[in-house]
């Protein structure tokens, strides 16, 4: 298996939030908290951290384990939303508390227990919490890439992001299809959300992406939730 780490921006929105907006806009009934509060609720095991700001935004810094689901923009929103577990609670916030309020109030509405972080990621930063952002990393050009598909060898090339919730959900099966066929195929997996310069050279939008490499040519491309025995049947 090769694993490769290397910025896809992902999100075509470049919208950023209005410095103005303030979290008092929220939608009554949504809950609220307090940077020592969220630091405390999201070290819990099972809570999921959901940052809405653009992948730009969450790229110039974000909490530990975020996953990204753009709020701006309503289909990426809704497709990444669907791999979140309803009977854990999320997390949201922003740079405000603005966007990530009215979030936080659509999952309440809609079966999710949702918590908000009070002020934002600027509240955050004021109280000196921690952020990662992305790293500077040595981008996979092309004849690389085609160097890690023999000619005599089923590969199967996985796009993924750490940030993306239908990775997440994808992980455990991709995983367990390469330990039990690992000698059918080779697996390789890349880190879409930092290998920018690849994704956009195959047109690669969307997370999770397999694309299926027979005789050294692509055979077989899908994006998004795959079931194990689709990934299966076009592997044979």
């Amino acid at each position: 298996m090769i694993i490769l780490s290397g910025s896809l921006l992902a999100c075509n929105s470049n919208s950023t939030e209005n410095p103005n907006e303030s979290a008092n806009e929220s939608v009554v009934d949504i809950t609220n908290k307090s940077v020592d509060d969220f630091e405390k609720a999201i070290s819990e095991k099972g809570s999921q951290v959901l940052d809405v700001r653009s992948m730009e935004e969450y790229q110039s810094g974000h909490i530990k384990n975020a996953l990204l689901a753009d709020w701006t923009d309503r289909d990426e929103f809704m497709y990444r939303i669907q791999s979140l577990d309803k009977s854990k609670p999320v997390y949201t916030y922003c740079f405000s508390g603005a966007r990530s309020s009215r979030a936080a109030a659509w999952l309440r509405e809609n079966g999710f227990i949702a918590y908000n972080l009070d002020g934002g990621i600027a509240a955050w930063k004021r109280d000196n919490k921690p952020l990662e952002g992305a790293a500077n990393v040595k981008q996979v050009s092309m004849q690389e890439y085609q160097s890690f598909i023999p000619s005599n060898k089923i590969v199967l090339i996985n796009f993924s992001a750490s940030w993306c919730p239908p990775c997440k959900k994808m992980e455990p099966i991709v995983d367990s299809l390469s330990k039990s066929a690992a000698d059918h195929f080779v697996l390789v997996k890349i880190d879409g959300g930092e290998q920018n310069s690849i994704t956009q050279e195959l047109k690669i939008t969307v997370f999770p992406t397999f694309i299926i490499y027979k005789n050294g040519k692509e055979y077989w491309r899908k994006s998004g939730i795959v079931s194990s025995e689709e990934l299966t049947k076009q592997l044979n």
